[in-house]
């Protein structure tokens, strides 16, 4: 039991006295930021991918073949340690189109829940706006990630694309219509 008037003990950090009783945080930072980072290092991670929405004049969107997998893409890709997803899209858009476009507005989250070997993902489209004839012109393959690019209506792209991809690039034109950005789970809104 603790005596009226008589000083709790203490610690002196920096020339103050911190109570025993004090948050890890006051009474020895360097402790906490360890404390932190052990955290971290257990905490889950997610994968993050991010694509864009390109449009020509007639309002076709521009689609990507990978050689890696069987179905086309949306430009874009995975997200590297560390890196914002509208700049991932601007990395892969220089990297595998010769594209330098800055990604606009945010148009759909998807959240993609576990499937195969594959842990959850959160996908991000991006509007990269109607791109003019001489950026069009511009586009050229700059790796071996790609066999080709191809701008397509909406329903040459809902015959090409995965099911779910689909359904995320049709919510990214609703966002586009509607200014209201879509939040979805597996290509599914919320």
């Amino acid at each position: 039991m603790a005596h009226a008037g008589r000083a709790r003990p203490g610690y002196r950090i920096r020339g103050e006295i911190v109570s025993i009783d004090a948050p890890l945080y006051e009474r020895d930072p360097e402790a906490w930021r360890a404390h932190l980072a052990e955290g971290n290092a257990k905490q889950p991670r997610k994968r993050v991918s991010a694509d864009v929405l390109l449009r020509d004049h007639a309002e076709r969107i521009l689609l990507v073949d990978p050689k890696y997998k069987p179905d086309w893409d949306t430009p874009g890709g995975m997200a590297e340690a560390n890196e914002p997803p509208h700049l991932t899209v601007q990395r892969e858009l220089k990297e595998e189109l010769g594209l330098d476009i800055m990604a606009g507005a945010l148009l759909v989250v998807d959240w993609v829940s576990p499937h195969e070997p594959w842990d959850d993902l959160l996908a991000f489209i991006f509007d990269g706006g109607e791109l003019s004839n001489e950026q069009i012109a511009r586009i050229k393959l700059r790796d071996d990630e790609l066999e080709r690019f191809e701008f397509c209506t909406p329903e040459q792209a809902r015959q090409r694309l995965r099911p779910y991809v689909w359904r995320r690039v049709a919510a990214a034109l609703e966002a586009l219509a509607t200014g209201r950005l879509q939040y979805l789970q597996d290509g599914y809104l919320k």
